[in-house]
């Protein structure tokens, strides 16, 4: 049986008695952000203030539960606790070295005045940059499991706000994003797609990070903290009452969203509040709210950059798989010509030899292990894949001697076919084979329908599969990057092998996709939404930007310079020369990516407007050199860049990328300029960006 609270109800319910109001508060170190917790009738809400601005207005809390009351109404408040928090701690690797963690903490423990008499804590985090909350549930006689049907968290809004948003997806983030008022949202015409294969959106909600602006200018992203053994959340919006409300993400196997033991604690609720919309970028409240490092030393993880047989599968010069070349007579017709198998010796001892040339730290390798002729479009795809065993074609070994000579590392590629209980069987004995060839990192991937079916990616049994693979590789000393994934929730503080992640519509979709790939607009977008949530596998650095001959009806939506930008804009410690090798010989402006950093001392956002433009500069950790990135969407604009975060003690050399003048993302993509000169602190250099451009400055001290 179904019990259920509704909560929209409660405001008929208080405007026809007299209500019993008990409230408590608590604000941010700076005092700019208060928090209200208050009891109206037993049931508990909270609304937020920033400033003389409220933000989030009366928002109501509480559970549905299978065979049991829910848990929402009829409370009294038996007590409560403050504390103040400060600490500093250093990331491992990241967009800083040095994190502050400082907040204001209030926990209110609630019980039931009826007969069960259950207990729940609501405990509010409040930071300087926003706030998070969360549910405890303490032990207890009377509530030993939780069996969830709905969470019924609210946050209503102060205004029909801009919003820039995806729809709320149980399998994919890989939208586009939208850009509208809040009360325009409409996920549900988005459920079926032509490039999304897996997309099931059951109602109108939106996935988080969702990021609003509001009339007053303030910004706001709303999403989760310390996602652990529970299910994702989405939003479900209400536009008539301007309100969302959380909407986990479902099993239609055990028809609940979530099944927990008592006691336990749900995931962090955030919300994010800027006055600027660089300070979006600029928060740590996400990994502040998950707890520290419990891996210790993870020194064997060195961020790089890449490249890899990788491309060339998307544009059609070569294969995944083996079989169905062989079944050809060893090739296959593409779009400029025949087609083999990419996953080769001889290939992949090319792009090593590359790489050790260029200052690439790192070879990816696709389609290297059996199983790919038989992976996607099949129902059966249980012990498909084997993450041991090479094609003949492929000498493992061999790839990693060569590699380890050159001083180029192997990152392993471990596709599931969204078949986790096959990988699960072979994790320990995979990670074991790495291991023993010293390979440290592994992209893993979830492309197609969840096996069992009925299950979805970013459902509770999958949020728990993700987090056994991050604890058995650690075991390997193995870092993460997956594909496909369930979100960042800031886990990579607690376990710092997980270093990068899919969760967005990348670069493969410009060349294949049926809708003109990413939008010029697209990584405006994505530079303050999808990245809050941590760090993104995007693989810039396509020069080729026609896709000339492979694929003459896609291409990339941006400027050259702009593909140079993304390895300063887009953060993540493994970053990948994505193009063909072949597109980067005789090209000045490969000279970024060689120099460019991975790993930063510290990150500026010097300027930016959600869906617009962003500039950030980064400082690199080892050699303190900076470099600065700058990209806009379909509107070319004019920069002044002023250069106050350099050291004054200091002269830097600075190569400028920037945009020819006839530059435009369409119609003259490649045009670059190149220029040289010594700059200062102090110094402004102004700049101009083409439509759907950018540039790249690298500052080497002199």
């Amino acid at each position: 049986m179904k019990y259920s609270i509704s909560l929209s109800l409660l405001f008929l319910v208080f405007s026809c008695s007299i209500p019993s109001y008990k409230s408590s508060s608590v604000s941010s170190p700076n005092g700019d952000l208060k928090i209200d917790f208050f009891l109206v009738n037993g049931v508990p809400g909270y609304i937020a203030d920033f400033g003389n601005t409220n933000v989030i207005d009366t928002s109501f809390l509480g559970f549905d539960l299978k065979d049991q009351p829910g848990i929402g109404t009829n409370l009294k408040i038996v007590d409560q606790s403050a504390i103040s928090f400060s600490e500093t701690w250093e990331m491992p690797w990241g967009e800083q070295r040095q994190v502050q963690n400082k907040y204001n903490e209030l926990t209110v423990e609630l019980q039931e005045t009826r007969a069960l008499e259950r207990k729940v804590n609501v405990v509010f985090r409040v930071y300087d940059d926003g706030f998070g909350f969360r549910y405890e549930f303490p032990e207890q006689e009377n509530l030993t499991e939780l069996i969830v049907e709905d969470e019924n968290t609210q946050f209503k809004l102060t205004g029909d706000h801009m919003t820039w948003w995806i729809p709320g997806d149980w399998d994919i983030y890989e939208h586009l994003y939208n850009t509208t008022r809040f009360t325009e949202i409409d996920a549900v015409s988005k459920r079926n797609h032509s490039n999304l294969a897996q997309t099931y959106i059951p109602e109108n909600a939106v996935n988080t990070p969702v990021t609003m602006k509001t009339a007053e200018g303030l910004y706001l992203s709303f999403h989760e903290a310390d996602l652990t053994n529970y299910a994702g959340m989405t939003l479900k919006v209400d536009e008539d009452n301007l309100m969302m409300q959380s909407e986990l993400v479902g099993s239609d196997i055990t028809g609940y969203k979530a099944k927990v033991a008592v006691p336990f604690n749900t995931p962090w609720r955030t919300v994010q509040i800027a006055e600027r919309a660089g300070d979006l970028i600029e928060s740590n409240l996400i990994v502040n709210l998950n707890d520290p490092n419990i891996l210790g030393d993870v020194s064997w993880f060195r961020p790089m950059k890449y490249v890899g047989i990788w491309w060339e599968m998307h544009l059609g010069k070569s294969t995944w798989d083996l079989e169905s070349t062989q079944s050809m007579n060893t090739v296959v017709q593409g779009d400029a010509g025949t087609v083999g198998h990419g996953a080769t010796t001889e290939n992949a001892k090319k792009f090593i030899d590359f790489a050790s040339e260029n200052n690439i730290g790192g070879l990816l390798v696709e389609g290297w292990n059996t199983g790919w002729d038989h992976w996607i479009g099949f129902d059966d795809r249980e012990g498909v894949f084997d993450f041991v065993t090479p094609y003949e074609d492929y000498d493992l070994q061999e790839v990693v001697r060569y590699g380890r000579e050159k001083g180029v590392e192997v990152i392993m590629h471990h596709e599931t076919s969204a078949a986790p209980r096959t990988y699960d069987q072979q994790k320990d004995t995979a990670y074991a084979l790495m291991q023993s060839l010293g390979i440290h990192s592994v992209k893993t991937g979830y492309v197609g329908p969840i096996i069992p079916e009925g299950e979805r990616h970013h459902g509770q049994w999958m949020v728990n599969h993700y987090h056994g693979v991050l604890e058995k590789a650690a075991e390997y000393q193995v870092a993460i990057n997956a594909h496909e994934p369930i979100k960042g929730t800031g886990k990579r503080r607690t376990y710092p092998n997980a270093v990068s992640r899919e969760g967005l519509r990348g670069q493969e979709f410009n060349a294949w996709a049926s809708d003109g790939g990413n939008p010029p607009e697209h990584l405006p977008i994505v530079a303050f939404t999808r990245m809050l949530a941590g760090p993104i596998d995007f693989t810039p650095g396509i020069f080729n930007i026609k896709l000339d001959p492979y694929k003459p009806e896609n291409q990339v939506n941006t400027t050259l310079a702009q593909q140079l930008a993304l390895y300063v804009v887009i953060y993540s410690p493994i970053q990948m020369a994505a193009d063909l090798v072949e597109h980067y010989e005789n090209q000045p402006a490969f000279q970024f990516i060689r120099d460019v950093g991975v790993d930063w001392e510290q990150t500026r956002v010097l300027d930016g407007e959600v869906g617009d433009f962003v500039v950030i500069a980064r400082q690199e950790r080892e050699t303190m050199n900076w470099f600065v990135g700058g990209i806009t969407d379909e509107n070319g604009r004019d920069f002044s860049l002023d250069f106050d975060f350099l050291d004054s003690e200091k002269d830097y050399e600075a190569r400028i990328y920037s945009d020819d003048a006839a530059a435009h993302w369409d119609e003259n993509p490649t045009a670059i300029e190149i220029e040289t000169r010594t700059i200062r602190k102090g110094d402004q250099l102004d700049l101009k960006m083409a439509p759907g451009g950018g540039f790249a400055i690298s500052l080497i001290q002199k």
